[in-house]
């Protein structure tokens, strides 16, 4: 099994959905800890990328990555622009010229992303950013590749242990960002970074469950 261009241009809406329905909810997290910005940009963002999304319908799957990177790097404000633009970026480097990824080409894809994220973001797990959702998340995906799993059961692993380090920054104290500047003030509180990549990533083992 594998996932088609088609695929990939399914998920990028599923995803642009989503963080419109999340909108408000990351706002408010962000409003605890951030700017109060996450959500607008988030969703500004990923509107943009809908806009570009029919003349990408010919195109393969890196091209498809970059072109999401780049607009996500000019129209999401803040950190995340840099950063979530950088996602796709590297995802793109790594699946140029392809049709269809298969479990494999998506782990590769998406480590390489993770990393591009940290090298950009200087950021660590523990730190209390995106990272700790995303890192995990590539981490489930070797682990049930290796163990024989379905690319529908990989990518819900992925997605849970995202999720799992998403909640798990709540109790931390922020090192990175802005939410850093409060100090200990920022326990308590789920980063927004790591809440909408996971979200993400939950996009995606949702849209690729029959591939």
């Amino acid at each position: 099994m594998s996932i088609s261009r088609d695929d990939v241009l399914d998920w990028i809406q599923v995803t642009a959905g989503i963080l419109k329905e999340n909108r408000d909810y990351l706002i408010k997290l962000d409003a605890a800890i951030g700017d109060a910005d996450h959500g607008a940009n988030m969703d500004r963002g990923f509107k943009a990328v809908m806009g570009k999304l029919p003349e990408l319908a010919d195109k393969d799957i890196g091209t498809i990555f970059k072109t999401t990177g780049m607009t996500l790097l000019s129209t999401v404000g803040g950190a995340g622009g840099p950063l979530y633009g950088t996602l796709y970026l590297q995802m793109g480097m790594k699946s140029a010229g392809k049709m269809d990824l298969t479990l494999e080409d998506w782990i590769v894809a998406l480590q390489a992303a993770v990393e591009g994220v940290v090298m950009r973001g200087k950021a660590e797990l523990g730190d209390k950013t995106m990272v700790d959702a995303l890192s995990p998340a590539v981490e489930a995906l070797k682990e049930a590749s290796s163990n024989g799993r379905s690319l529908s059961e990989a990518l819900e692993y992925s997605a849970k242990a995202a999720e799992e380090g998403m909640t798990a920054t709540i109790p931390w104290v922020a090192k990175k960002g802005r939410a850093s500047y409060l100090g200990e003030r920022s326990a308590g509180h789920q980063d927004p970074g790591a809440t909408s990549s996971y979200l993400i990533l939950q996009a995606a083992a949702d849209t690729w469950k029959d591939c």
